[in-house]
């Protein structure tokens, strides 16, 4: 978990991109992230969930960088791009006192010189060789980001938007956009993106990324034949509806996978530690195999999903 609000702290401060939904992430990417914080802390089934990542994520945020994330931000999305590097968006609204936070940490590890495309303004962060740290310290921000490896671009020249991506091709692409990018296609190895009426959270990896670590667990096993993963949170009546996809290299595979899932449920169902309420929400998991691909699904009560998450 740390690693997750160390991300949020870069995601924020590091710099942000053109404010996107899930659908816009182009073919190209090899995973991509979307998080939706208006929708969560104002639908009621979500609210649990945001009190868990507030306490989590959004006051460590708060007290290392000195930016109210409840306030400022709605949505946030990340993808990265074969042989180009991350792009990250957050779409909110922004005070002017968080932007000016923003430009005193690119100044601290970046060049406050401003560069130009498509008529906004944009800047370098980090040296480009290989030690990307950033480090600011305040009155009121101690912040130190060493996750931003050769460096990025930051965008805050786009209304209601912060802009970072890995290279510089990216941000004037993204610029000339205005500050969006074009929708998926349907070509081969697009990702997959699962998609609700209510969507809190959406995420999607191309697995073939993954270096083989050799490992003989069940969960590298499942990795090591799949090519696609994706998962989706979202509202549906009064409860979360979890939803996973995972496509393999063949029909087989896929059956195989169904059956190690449907395994793996029954006999968590005699673990003498597990609860109650957690066996029943994981008896009632739906998995079906279909040609290549294997979905799973399940409504569950958003308390018990902040309880396992919690544990």
């Amino acid at each position: 978990m740390r690693f997750f609000k160390i991300f949020c702290v870069a995601v924020l401060l590091a710099a942000p991109v053109a404010a996107i939904a899930a659908k816009d992430v182009p073919d190209s990417a090899d995973w991509y992230v979307y998080i939706d914080l208006q929708r969560m802390k104002s639908e009621e089934a979500g609210k649990p969930l945001y009190d868990w990542f507030n306490d989590e994520v959004i006051l460590e945020v708060k007290d290392e960088a000195g930016i109210d994330i409840e306030k400022e931000v709605n949505s946030l999305t990340a993808f990265s791009v074969r042989g180009e590097g991350p792009v990250i968006v957050v779409e909110g609204d922004f005070t002017t006192e968080t932007k000016d936070k923003l430009m005193a940490v690119i100044a601290a590890g970046g060049d406050i010189s401003p560069l130009k495309a498509s008529g906004r303004t944009y800047y370098r962060v980090g040296d480009g060789d290989g030690d990307g740290e950033v480090s600011y310290k305040s009155d009121d921000i101690d912040l130190t980001l060493d996750s931003l490896d050769d460096g990025g671009w930051v965008s805050l020249d786009i209304k209601d938007k912060i802009l970072f991506t890995g290279t510089e091709a990216q941000m004037k692409n993204l610029l000339a956009n205005k500050g969006r990018v074009p929708g998926p296609g349907k070509g081969k190895g697009a990702l997959l993106v699962l998609t609700a009426e209510k969507t809190l959270l959406q995420a999607s990896m191309n697995t073939g990324m993954l270096s083989d670590d050799g490992s003989d667990d069940i969960d590298s096993k499942i990795l090591r034949n799949t090519e696609q993963v994706a998962f989706l949170l979202a509202i549906v009546a009064d409860k979360l509806a979890v939803e996973a996809e995972l496509t393999t290299s063949e029909p087989e595979m896929a059956e195989s996978l169904a059956s190690v899932a449907r395994g793996l449920i029954s006999l968590a169902a005699f673990d003498d530690s597990m609860d109650a309420e957690m066996v029943a929400m994981l008896q009632s998991t739906k998995i079906e195999a279909k040609g290549n691909s294997l979905n799973l699904s399940l409504a569950v009560d958003p308390g018990l999903v902040v309880r396992t998450i919690g544990n």
